[in-house]
């Protein structure tokens, strides 16, 4: 039996229009566009629509992430190894991703070439030493504070770390604070919001729960390598970066009785997904999960424990529309997106939703 011929990034590309990157969010959130697709078939509603798509006895899983202030802006100081001893200085922006301690942060840098293991970062009144420099691209930062202090402190010197494409057209502002923010924001970590929780008002949650639909909560922080595009030909050769997650036992064990009792799992959004499916067995029970995943879901993935999504429309060539194709097909995705762009769909964080039925080989 010969092996399938392996996927290449360029299989997922598409025409995007610059003019349908959303630059700030429906007002009321929930009065954006949602286009459902369902074995092939596309409806055009919006996400106050999302009860009628849903059943009694259907479980609606949620991020309880809350976005930090995680982009900082400083200045790299190094000692000059000439005769003179003067103090070398250049401005930088960290990305913090991935905390790896109490005074430790991974973080992507710019210009990342021109740091090395050593340096001394200010971040205003925040500073920091470069521990360790990855071949990933990724700067290990030890920062003078700890804990909460250091928390306290990315909260005053940090902005929002909005995505690059809404960044590159327009600077972080005071109403990025709220608007970055989904309702269920609860524990800090994130830095990058899951964007198709961005879209639920009280209201909606309101009108889900009043339809006899549960609602859960599982936490993933998001890292900054989900705005990293995919550099590699092959997707074989893509290495993901690990996000921290946690699904309870109260919240597994809940899923499980869903299922059990022949209701649907619905996620909201694809880091609540790619959570759940890393704490599932291949059996398709849900499990108590604690710690890093770098799951990468590509088509061929069989899924396990998800059998909506709810998500925005993603990059061209990005791991997301990766796993969107596996999800619901990469035929049907490919076409839903092609409508998306005709119809005047708004793409990306701060845009329309859709919502996807899981393709059945």
């Amino acid at each position: 039996m010969t092996k399938p011929p392996l996927m290449k990034t360029a299989d997922f590309d598409f025409d995007l229009p610059e003019d349908r990157i959303a630059l700030r969010p429906a007002d009321p959130r929930d009065s954006a566009r949602m286009l459902a697709v369902k074995d092939g078939m596309l409806d055009d509603r919006i996400i106050r629509d999302l009860p009628d798509f849903l059943r009694p006895g259907d479980a609606l899983v949620f991020n309880d992430t809350r976005v930090i202030p995680a982009r900082l802006s400083g200045v790299r100081t190094r000692p000059n190894p000439g005769p003179a001893g003067e103090t070398l200085t250049v401005a930088v922006e960290a990305t913090l991703h991935h905390r790896d301690g109490p005074d430790v942060w991974s973080a992507f840098m710019k210009p990342g070439k021109r740091i090395k293991p050593g340096d001394r970062i200010a971040f205003h009144s925040l500073e920091a030493t470069v521990a360790d420099k990855g071949d990933d691209g990724l700067i290990t930062l030890k920062f003078d504070l700890s804990g909460p202090a250091l928390d306290d402190a990315i909260r005053d010197v940090g902005v929002m770390p909005l995505p690059p494409y809404i960044a590159a057209k327009r600077p972080e502002d005071d109403r990025d604070r709220s608007d970055y923010q989904t309702v269920f924001a609860e524990h800090d970590g994130s830095v990058a919001a899951p964007t198709a929780g961005l879209h639920f008002t009280p209201a909606l949650l309101d009108a889900i729960r009043a339809r006899g639909v549960s609602t859960h909560a599982v936490t993933l922080h998001v890292g900054a390598g989900t705005f990293l595009p995919v550099k590699a030909d092959d997707l074989a050769d893509h290495k993901m970066h690990s996000e921290w997650g946690e699904v309870s036992a109260s919240t597994a064990a809940a899923l499980n009785g869903i299922h059990a009792r022949g209701g649907r799992i619905v996620c909201v959004g694809t880091t609540s997904l790619r959570l759940l499916e890393s704490a599932t067995t291949e059996d398709g029970q849900v499990q108590a999960f604690h710690g890093d995943t770098a799951i990468f879901i590509t088509p061929g993935y069989r899924f396990r424990a998800v059998d909506l999504l709810m998500t925005n429309f993603h990059l061209p060539k990005s791991t997301l529309f990766m796993l969107v194709s596996a999800f619901a097909g990469i035929d049907a995705m490919k076409a839903a997106y092609a409508h998306a762009v005709a119809t005047g769909y708004r793409f990306y964080s701060y845009g329309d939703g859709s919502l996807l039925f899981r393709h059945q080989a």
